[in-house]
C-alpha cells in the first residue's frame, strides 16, 4: 500500500488505459477521483475500486470542456480532501495523411491531449503551492505526482498521425517544463510514452463498423490485422503491451521510490522505439 492516503485524478479512467491506472492505483491505497465522457463507464471503474475495499468518486465529462480543469482539482479535494497525483490520460486518436486532415481534426487533437493536460495542471498549481509552503514551514518534504501520458507518436513521429504526434510531441514538452517549475514545489513531473497497447481503439477490425463516439463526432477505430500482426514483430517482447501493464509504468512514477526521479520520459513499449 505505497500510496495509502494519496488522493488521485485520472483523466480518461472509466476504460481501457485509464480504467487499469486507477484500479492500481486504487489497489496501493490511494482514494482516486475517476474521470470519463461517459456516466456509465465512470461508475462501474468506481464500483470495482469500492468493491475491492477502495475510496473513489466521479467527475463526468469532457477534458476539453472549459471548466472541466478547475471541477476535476476540486472534485479531489472537496471530496476525497486532497491531492497528491495527476494521471493525465484522456484521449483519442483521429487519424489521416496532412492532405486530407481538416482543421478540426487538428484541433480536436491538440485540445484533448495538450491543451486539457495544461489547464489541469494550471487549475492544481495554487493548491500544490499552499500546500508546499505550509510543508515547508512544517519542515517536512512532501512530494506529489503527476504523470503525463505521451506515446511512441510523439517521440518518434508516425505517418497518419501529424495531429497526433504533435500534440503528444507537446506533452512531453510540457512534462519537461512543468519539472523544471514546480521541482521547488516537491512535484515529480514524469512522462510515460507508450507503444502498441491493446485497447479498444486498436483491436478493432479496420474497414469494420467500430467507432467512438467522442461529444458528437463518431470516428472510426481499429487497425489492419495484417499491419497489426507486423507491428506486433516489430516489438522486441513479441506482443502488443495489456492496459494493465501500460498502468504499471504509470504506476513507478507515483511511488515514493520515484522523489528524485523528474522531467524523464519511459518507454512504455516492449523495446520498441522510433
Amino acid at each position: 500500500m505505497k500510496l495509502q492516503d494519496k488522493v488521485a485524478i485520472v483523466s480518461g479512467s472509466g476504460r481501457g488505459i485509464g480504467r487499469e491506472i486507477a484500479l492500481k492505483l486504487a489497489a496501493e491505497g490511494a482514494s482516486v477521483v475517476v474521470n470519463d465522457l461517459d456516466a456509465s463507464p465512470a461508475e462501474e471503474t468506481v464500483a470495482a475500486i469500492k468493491d475491492a475495499g477502495g475510496r473513489a468518486v466521479t467527475c463526468i465529462g469532457s477534458v476539453t470542456q472549459e471548466d472541466f480543469a478547475e471541477r476535476f482539482v476540486n472534485t479531489a479535494i472537496e471530496q476525497l480532501g486532497g491531492l497528491d497525483i495527476i494521471v493525465n490520460n484522456a484521449g483519442y486518436t483521429w487519424d489521416n495523411v496532412i492532405q486530407k486532415m481538416s482543421d478540426e481534426q487538428w484541433q480536436a487533437i491538440m485540445d484533448v491531449h495538450a491543451t486539457a493536460p495544461f489547464r489541469i495542471l494550471r487549475a492544481a498549481s495554487e493548491y500544490f503551492r499552499v500546500q508546499a509552503k505550509k510543508e515547508a514551514a512544517e519542515g517536512r518534504e512532501v512530494f506529489r505526482k503527476v504523470v503525463n501520458i505521451a506515446s511512441i507518436a510523439g517521440t518518434g513521429g508516425n505517418a497518419g498521425q501529424a495531429n497526433y504526434s504533435a500534440a503528444k510531441a507537446a506533452v512531453i514538452g510540457l512534462t519537461k517544463a512543468m519539472s523544471k517549475e514546480w521541482g521547488r514545489l516537491k512535484v515529480n513531473v514524469n512522462c510515460v510514452a507508450f507503444g502498441l497497447i491493446k485497447t479498444r481503439l486498436t483491436e478493432a477490425e479496420a474497414g469494420s463498423d467500430a467507432s467512438i463516439d467522442v461529444e458528437g463526432r463518431k470516428i472510426k477505430v481499429g487497425v489492419n490485422p495484417d499491419l497489426l500482426k507486423t507491428m506486433e514483430a516489430m516489438v522486441p517482447l513479441g506482443r502488443a503491451g495489456t492496459p494493465a501493464e501500460a498502468a504499471g509504468a504509470v504506476y513507478l512514477f507515483c511511488t515514493p521510490e520515484s522523489n528524485y526521479i523528474s522531467g524523464q520520459t519511459l518507454l512504455c513499449g516492449g523495446g520498441f522505439s522510433m
